[in-house]
């Protein structure tokens, strides 16, 4: 009797084995603690693993209606932030870590586990891959004015080097992985998808375990600041789904709904200096509750 492919049985099984990943950074800080000092690596993996998924055909069916996805993306990942950051300026709170964990945020492309959780949850799979591919596509064009206008990043010399080093990060993992697609995976079965989808949810799981080192760390020793980056966590990421939800329905709007929620904030990590992002570490770690938990929570809103 043949041993159950573990690939194929964490596909099966993705929402347990991610949740699996939250509980097991919380309850053990040791692990969590040493694989936090490999986020940076762990998010080009994501980003190497998300591209990996998309076939020649995933590519051409980019193509279709991509005025509208293309505005879409625009508005999510270059308007919104813009108003987030001049809300900010108003109110005299533009050097903040709530208005530059909320910018950032509000910058990012969709997760590059987009397409998987919206099978999880029976939305437009080709909709979220599409918005994920587009949105990371952009985000060279998207983030530099942002950039520019937040105070918290310094000169422009170092946003010009941190946009580049995210340009960088997107052609290498994302072009890396298209290449070996060609080369290595030519004639790819249902069954082979499956198995990167499996590994996709595994290093997402792992990822999960190294930034609950900082949740950990807070709730035993801020209480307090862990409450209050959750509430911003949970608002900023179930409030922008509701609100895309209630703006109308139709067979690709809960798709948009998600992506516009989820956001791959963890890509700046890469791009910008650790003294920076040190202290939204904790943000980041909160984030990912929400994040997966909507598959769990707000499926019944997601059914109506």
């Amino acid at each position: 009797m043949s041993l159950p492919d573990p690939l194929l049985l964490a596909t099966r099984y993705a929402r347990p084995v991610l949740v699996a990943g939250l509980a097991a950074g919380i309850a053990l800080p040791g692990p969590a603690q040493v694989l936090s000092g490999w986020i940076p690596e762990m998010v080009v993996i994501l980003l190497f693993l998300g591209a990996l998924r998309l076939s020649p055909t995933d590519l051409r069916a980019l193509g279709s209606g991509l005025p509208r996805a293309a505005w879409f993306v625009l508005v999510g990942q270059l308007m919104l932030p813009m108003t987030v950051l001049a809300i900010a300026f108003a109110l005299g709170a533009a050097q903040s870590p709530v208005t530059l964990a909320l910018v950032l945020l509000a910058c990012a492309p969709p997760i590059v586990s987009s397409p998987n959780i919206a099978a999880i949850m029976r939305l437009d799979v080709p909709t979220a891959m599409q918005l994920m591919v587009l949105g990371s596509v952009l985000l060279p064009v998207t983030v530099l004015p942002v950039f520019w206008f937040m105070p918290a990043l310094g000169s422009a010399e170092q946003i010009l080097g941190a946009t580049l080093r995210l340009v960088l990060t997107i052609l290498l993992a994302g072009g890396g992985a298209l290449l070996l697609r060609r080369i290595a995976f030519t004639d790819t079965g249902p069954q082979t998808l499956q198995r990167i989808d499996g590994l996709s949810v595994l290093a997402l799981a792992i990822f999960v375990i190294a930034l609950m080192a900082s949740v950990s760390d807070a709730i035993a020793t801020a209480p307090a600041t862990f409450v209050f980056w959750l509430v911003i966590a949970f608002a900023a990421n179930f409030g922008t789904q509701i609100v895309m939800l209630g703006l109308g329905r139709d067979p690709v709007s809960g798709a948009r709904a998600f992506v516009a929620g989820n956001r791959n904030v963890s890509l700046f990590f890469v791009a910008l200096p650790p003294e920076l992002t040190a202290p939204l570490l904790v943000f980041l770690g909160c984030y990912q509750l929400p994040m997966l938990l909507t598959p769990v929570l707000l499926a019944r809103l997601y059914r109506h």
